[in-house]
């Protein structure tokens, strides 16, 4: 068989090509924060990630800019030779300090994080254990490794004390859940996870990509719950709240240093580039400086689930400014983003992989920098066309 056969037998993104449902890969001409334009279009953003809104901050810009004019555009190089600047170790010392760890170390992206830090830490006779609506990063480093993998039901406590019951208790074990689920907006129930895991000897890291700057005064989901000293690791990016590209791992000051030496996708890898460190660093500045905006963007999404739900949309457990709209069936999905882009309105339609078939979904998420009309649109445009396709 040739090993390319399988790529003309992948007709899907084609077909919803020739139906004008493709949703994907949409090139911007203009991306403001709130709003963006599309070969002319301009439309409402409800789905972004840049919860904070400083994508387009004075402060943050002007970093990227003089990095850019300091230290050129790359340091063409992995952290372990050319590639470490003194930003770098700046950055990492006031990320372990923000998340109240020891210590911190970036990588270049988020994914790299995951993969670097799972696949590093489960060895050969280690068991890592995930909740099934982990991200796919996390899956991924959990393949990586050399350990076997176990997952539980998403959120279901019952379901993983029978997982960890089911481990040997000489084995090594790591428990790796999202802190806030990127898809649903729900949280991870820590206060109820730590004395499992104290149970049966797991070690705890917390992936907070999308909690890190929304949730716990901007420190993440440990923190919103009061439980930082409990977590042993702390992951976030700088994709979504520090308004740049990379990402960190924080804990104790010997597994980070064991992980700088270990985790192959940051041994092996070109280091972030100055203007991304720069940026990153001078958002962490913001929040510290601007905690207004954290305040903001929870009050939106307190809004908008408010509203949702008031006009009978079904928003599943969502308690953040990441609401879903469920649908549960892919045409009815792409057609509803259709429709809602047509209106003006920004949306992701999310299908499997992301979810589990029959969760299909519409993420809408919001930012501190949304305004009150804005929002106001966006429910008018949602009733319209909820009413419309029967989806309320």
């Amino acid at each position: 068989m040739d090993i390319f056969e399988k790529c003309g037998q992948f007709t899907a993104a084609k077909e919803a090509i020739a139906k004008g449902l493709y949703p994907f890969f949409l090139p911007l001409a203009e991306n403001e924060g709130t709003e963006v334009v599309y070969h002319g279009h301009r439309l409402i953003m409800c789905g972004s990630n840049n919860y904070l809104g400083l994508t387009t901050h004075p402060k943050v810009r002007e970093a990227a800019i003089k990095a850019i004019e300091r230290f050129g555009t790359s340091c063409t190089g992995s952290r372990f030779l050319n590639g470490t600047l003194e930003l770098h170790e700046q950055l990492e010392h006031e990320l372990a300090e923000w998340v109240g760890k020891e210590s911190a170390l970036t990588f270049s992206t988020g994914m790299q994080v995951n993969l670097g830090t799972v696949s590093a830490l489960v060895s050969r006779g280690d068991y890592v254990i995930l909740d099934k609506e982990d991200h796919a990063s996390i899956v991924d480093g959990a393949r990586l490794g050399y350990g076997k993998i176990e997952r539980f039901s998403h959120n279901n406590m019952e379901h993983l004390e029978k997982v960890m019951q089911s481990i040997p208790a000489e084995a090594g074990k790591l428990l790796v859940v999202d802190g806030l689920f990127s898809m649903e907006g729900d949280l991870a129930p820590l206060p109820d996870i730590i004395p499992l895991a104290r149970k049966y000897g797991v070690r705890i890291m917390v992936d907070d990509a999308h909690g890190m700057g929304v949730l716990g005064k901007g420190r993440g989901t440990a923190a919103h719950f009061g439980v930082t000293d409990d977590i042993d690791l702390i992951m976030s990016t700088f994709s979504k709240s520090f308004a740049s590209l990379g990402g960190f791992i924080a804990g104790s000051e010997e597994v980070i240093h064991f992980i700088k030496h270990a985790a192959r996708s940051f041994m092996f890898s070109a280091s972030a580039p100055p203007a991304s460190v720069a940026a990153a660093h001078a958002a962490l500045q913001v929040m510290r400086e601007e905690p207004e905006r954290i305040e903001r963007v929870n009050k939106v999404g307190e809004y908008m689930r408010k509203e949702y739900r008031r006009l009978g949309f079904n928003i599943g457990h969502s308690v953040t400014p990441i609401i879903p709209i469920m649908i549960g069936d892919n045409d009815r999905t792409f057609y509803a983003w259709k429709r809602l882009f047509e209106e003006g309105v920004f949306i992701n339609p999310v299908i499997s992989p992301a979810v589990q078939e029959g969760n299909q979904l519409l993420r809408t998420s919001y930012m501190a920098t949304h305004t009150d009309s804005q929002m106001d649109k966006v429910i008018s445009v949602f009733e319209r066309v909820g009413k419309e396709i029967g989806l309320i």
